[in-house]
């Protein structure tokens, strides 16, 4: 990343948020919320082209995660606090709004931004993530009735202790068969939830070498905060679903009227449980759908100028 990236911390709602920065004070600001297992370094390839191009940007290590609070309650990371983090990252700028930019799990937050602080949101991307609306049931109960016997990593996930043993025994070994799982189709996505006593890791294959997006450098860094961190802050965002479920069935807005973005790699794994077919149910604003062919689920890190360029397209609407 360049010099012009500057570092600092924010006291926000209860927690102190360590984010990068760039750009002017004063230029229409963009939030960069990272999903799992990232961090605001995820955005490297965004920051310096997005403040190049005249905004003011600010990408937090969201809560749990790398050199930001980490609180020990499940609770703390529920999507009201989620939310809450990045609105306050607005007020400390003096901004009345922002363009909300997530990717992953980050895109489940910035999708409630307009739904929780309506007035707050001039735009929101979801990247990886697409707009769904609240279900009928809680999350959990409807994923044990569809994956019956078979593993699904999101209830494993769900249990505090579990996941987090196994993904704090070797950190280097996780974050490589994570971010270097290849591509899955529908058969082989099949495969790996098989019935069986084995856990996360041990499903997704240990691969040969780095995925071309991602240089020896950066995955040192990725590894030593992880490993200085471990994952247990990253997990309990997963252990939240029913909670975000509960307090998301009254939100002020019913709605998203802003502009919105949702750009994903046609080879995503995430496409083949998530449906990307019902966003006219929660977005009634301007909506534009983009599929990267050959691309996967790091979006942002993998094509960074196509995205870099959805991006500006965005927020020339929105500002």
């Amino acid at each position: 990343m360049t010099s012009e990236i500057s570092e600092r911390m924010i006291a926000t709602n209860g927690v102190r948020l360590r984010v990068l920065e760039a750009g002017r004070h004063g230029d229409p600001l963009v939030i960069l919320a990272h999903g799992f297992p990232e961090l605001a370094f995820s955005w490297r390839h965004q920051i310096p082209v997005l403040a190049a191009a005249g905004f003011h940007v600010l990408a937090p290590d969201q809560r749990g995660y790398g050199g930001s609070s980490r609180p020990a309650a499940i609770s703390s990371y529920s999507i009201d606090h989620l939310t809450a983090d990045l609105v306050g990252l607005v007020d400390e700028i003096g901004a009345e709004q922002a363009a909300f930019v997530g990717h992953d799990w980050g895109s489940i937050v910035t999708w409630a931004v307009p739904l929780l602080h309506p007035r707050r949101v001039a735009a929101v991307a979801g990247l990886s993530g697409p707009p769904v609306p609240r279900p009928r049931r809680p999350p959990t109960q409807a994923w044990r009735e569809l994956a019956g016997d078979n593993f699904f990593y999101l209830l494993h996930f769900q249990e505090p202790g579990i996941a987090d043993a196994e993904l704090n025994r070797d950190p280097a070994t996780t974050l490589r068969r994570i971010f270097g799982a290849p591509r899955v189709n529908a058969e082989q996505l099949a495969d790996m939830q098989r019935p069986g006593p084995q856990g996360y890791l041990e499903r997704l294959p240990e691969p040969d070498e780095l995925p071309p997006w991602l240089n020896r450098r950066e995955m040192s860094y990725y590894i030593s905060e992880f490993a200085r961190t471990g994952f247990t802050g990253a997990l309990n965002w997963y252990r939240n679903f029913d909670r975000n479920w509960e307090l998301t069935a009254h939100t002020p807005a019913s709605t998203i009227t802003v502009p919105t973005l949702f750009l994903a790699g046609r080879d995503d794994p995430v496409l083949h449980f998530t449906r990307t077919d019902r966003h006219g149910e929660l977005v009634t604003g301007p909506y534009r759908e983009i599929l990267l062919s050959g691309a996967g689920h790091y979006i942002q890190q993998e094509r960074p100028e196509e995205v870099n360029t959805a991006l500006l397209d965005l927020l020339g609407t929105a500002f």
